[in-house]
């Protein structure tokens, strides 16, 4: 469950700038199999993490949009009504 917390504590910027650095540390080599795999388990999780916090930004991006649309759209009809 401390994982879980330490996820949602962590925002895309600092997952991103981790991920960066697993990935650095897999691509050099030189780590143990034990130590790649858990830099690789530790890569999904913060992979994850980016993942939802796009698609968190794609969805309140989404509906500010529909929003903005929706009061555009009701200031036309009650404009062509007047």
């Amino acid at each position: 469950m401390a994982a879980g917390t330490e996820e949602a504590a962590l925002g895309y910027e600092q997952a991103r700038d981790e991920l960066i650095e697993v990935v650095r540390r897999l691509e050099a080599g030189g780590t143990s199999l034990e130590e790649s795999l858990a830099l690789w388990e530790r890569g999904e999780e913060l992979a994850k993490v980016c993942r939802r916090r796009l698609e968190g930004a794609r969805a309140r991006l989404d509906a500010s949009l529909a929003a903005e649309r929706a009061a555009e759209d009701a200031e036309e009809a009650s404009g062509g009504e007047e």
